[in-house]
C-alpha cells in the first residue's frame, strides 16, 4: 500500500514538472501570437499584456508586405525538392556503405561523419565563390544543390545506423528469388526504411524551411525570396517594424507547425531503430 501511494505521488510529481516544462516552452509562442495582433504602440507599451484591440490588419498587410504567396512558393518548392533528394540518395548510400563493407566505404563514413563538425561559418565566403564560379547562385536549383551538400552527412549517419537493424536474411531470400540489386533495395529494404525516412524528412524540413543564412547567401532576387528572407524586410537599420513581422513570423511557421505535429509520432520510432548497433 504504502508502496503504491509512493509510486502515484512520483507519477503526480513527473507530470506537474512535465506540465510546468511545457508551459515555458510555450511562453515564446504566446509572445508571438498575441503581440502579432497588437498595434505597434500596444506591442511596445506592454508586450506580456492582452490587447486591448485585435488588429487583424497585420496579417493582411504583412501578407502585401512580403507577397507572401510567392515567398511561400519558394519555400516549398526548395524544401520539398532537397528533401526528396535528399532521403533518397543519402538512403542509397547508406544502404551501399552498411552491406558493402569495404574498406573505402569505411573512409567514406568516417569523413561524412567529419563533415558533421564543420561550422558553416568557416566556409562562407568559399561557398559564395564556388556557386558564382559554377553559375548556379541566384537560383532555387542552386540552393537545392547547397542543401543537398549540407545535409547529407547527417542523413547518411542516420540512415547508416538504421540499415544495420535491418536482418540480411530478408534480401538473401528476395536474392534468391530472382530480385536483382535494385529490387531488393526498392521492394526489400525501402519500404522498411519508412520511420527513417520520415524522420529525416522532419529533421530536414525542420532545418531547411527556417533557414535564413544559405538563402541570403545564394539568393539575390526579390522573386527568389524564401519565408526567412522575406520576414526580414521588416528590419531595417533604423526601423524595426515589429506590429508586421510578427504576423509574417506567425504565417510562415505555421505550416511548418502543422506538418510536424502530423509527423512527429514516426520521429522517435525512427531514431530508435536507428540506434541499433550492428
Amino acid at each position: 500500500m504504502e508502496t503504491t501511494r509512493k509510486y502515484r505521488l512520483n507519477t503526480m510529481a513527473t507530470e506537474i514538472i512535465m506540465i510546468i516544462v511545457a508551459l515555458l516552452f510555450l511562453v515564446p509562442f504566446y509572445f508571438l501570437f498575441v503581440n502579432s495582433v497588437k498595434t505597434f504602440g500596444d506591442l511596445l507599451t506592454d508586450s506580456a499584456g492582452l490587447p486591448t484591440t485585435l488588429e487583424w490588419s497585420n496579417y493582411s498587410r504583412a501578407w502585401d508586405i512580403t507577397n507572401f504567396p510567392k515567398a511561400f512558393w519558394n519555400s516549398l518548392v526548395v524544401t520539398v525538392a532537397s528533401n526528396l533528394l535528399l532521403a533518397m540518395l543519402s538512403a542509397m548510400t547508406a544502404y551501399q556503405m552498411v552491406r558493402r563493407n569495404t574498406r573505402f566505404n569505411q573512409i567514406m563514413f568516417a569523413l561524412f561523419v567529419a563533415a558533421m563538425v564543420i561550422p558553416f561559418q568557416s566556409i562562407m565566403i568559399p561557398l559564395v565563390k564556388v556557386t558564382a564560379t559554377l553559375g548556379i547562385n541566384n537560383s532555387l536549383y542552386g540552393l537545392i544543390i547547397c542543401y543537398l551538400g549540407f545535409g547529407v552527412p547527417l542523413s547518411v549517419f542516420l540512415f547508416h545506423g538504421f540499415v544495420k537493424s535491418i536482418p540480411l536474411e530478408i534480401e538473401e531470400a528476395a536474392t534468391v528469388d530472382g530480385s536483382s540489386g535494385y529490387g531488393v533495395f526498392f521492394r526489400v529494404v525501402f519500404p522498411l526504411m519508412k520511420p527513417m525516412f520520415v524522420t529525416v524528412i522532419i529533421l530536414n524540413t525542420l532545418w531547411i524551411w527556417n533557414d535564413y543564412l544559405l538563402p541570403s547567401l545564394i539568393l539575390q532576387s526579390a522573386e527568389l525570396r524564401t519565408i526567412p528572407i522575406a520576414t526580414f524586410a521588416f528590419f531595417g537599420q533604423y526601423t524595426k517594424q515589429w506590429d508586421l513581422a510578427l504576423p509574417a513570423l506567425v504565417l510562415g511557421i505555421m505550416p511548418v507547425i502543422i506538418f510536424f505535429l502530423a509527423m512527429q509520432k514516426y520521429i522517435i520510432e525512427g531514431i530508435t531503430q536507428g540506434a541499433v548497433k550492428g
